[in-house]
């Protein structure tokens, strides 16, 4: 999120499988029309109160983004959604397409200011109703898919605190790993990047298998973590279609971990981008 969390990333100190990192794209700044007609589905969600996380169509009147984005920071309490606005393709001071928003949900087991597990990054998942469908041909969902596999190329495109007027695009980078449901990254990601879709390119087209959650260090260097999209959007998706209006939160059901034992677990600790 664009309002910066002030803390230090840990190391994340088990071992990755190796990925050259000669292979991996820079991030490029998409600065034309051109440049980001064919991603256009991917917008800045406005936070109100001046942060914002990034977002993408995944129906005309549905986005993805990450839950963590919808909790205020310091007291973990739910943002006011009617605050809330998706900037579809926002680049330079303008959007394709701007939309307010009927509601936002986050995945039930999601735990706001969680202590770091990587079942957390797993279910950081949230959907974003819209208060009207985009109907624009040049605003168009992107399909989603399972989760790839180890060493899989992947791609991301974001806005970041220092990036936040135009869109960046990552074309290669790797999955490195996954854990507990969770895929560790090798995506160059930054405060303002959560949410933002992760994808793989099959027959030429896009196809969104994941979602940015969090930073982190490796003894390689910095990695991304994000949420598998497999389980926890096909129950997103159930719970929406059983729900309309104001939305009651089922109980989280979390397996409580001691410090020592987290850090075990996972070899990591993260900051949310």
């Amino acid at each position: 999120m664009a309002r910066l969390r002030r803390m230090m990333a840990g190391l994340l100190v088990a071992a990755l499988p190796l990925v050259a990192q000669a292979q991996e794209s820079p991030l490029r700044a998409l600065m034309t029309a051109d440049e980001t007609r064919e991603w256009d589905g991917v917008g800045r969600l406005d936070l109100g109160g001046g942060g914002f996380c990034t977002a993408s169509l995944i129906a005309p009147q549905l986005v993805l983004t990450a839950a963590h984005c919808l909790f205020d920071k310091r007291t973990g309490a739910r943002l006011d959604e009617a605050g809330f606005q998706f900037l579809a393709g926002w680049r330079d001071g303008r959007a394709q397409s701007y939309r307010g928003v009927r509601r936002a949900l986050p995945h039930p087991e999601f735990v706001p200011g969680g202590s770091g597990e990587m079942a957390v990054v797993a279910r950081d998942i949230a959907l974003v109703e819209l208060d009207r469908p985009i109907r624009d041909t040049q605003v168009l969902p992107f399909p989603t898919q399972k989760r790839p596999a180890d060493g899989a190329e992947v791609g991301v495109v974001s806005y970041a605190h220092d990036r936040s007027e135009r869109p960046s695009l990552q074309e290669l980078c790797h999955v490195l790993d996954r854990r507990s449901q969770a895929l560790i990254l090798s995506c160059d990601v930054d405060f303002g990047s959560s949410g933002a879709p992760v994808f793989v390119i099959e027959d030429g087209q896009p196809r969104i298998v994941s979602v940015v959650s969090a930073k982190a260090r490796a003894t390689s260097g910095k990695v991304s973590l994000g949420a598998s999209l497999e389980a926890p959007l096909a129950e997103l998706m159930a719970l929406m279609n059983r729900t309309d209006g104001i939305f009651t939160r089922a109980e989280p059901r979390v397996e409580r971990l001691s410090a020592s034992e987290a850090r075990r677990r996972t070899g990591a600790k993260f900051v949310r981008p």
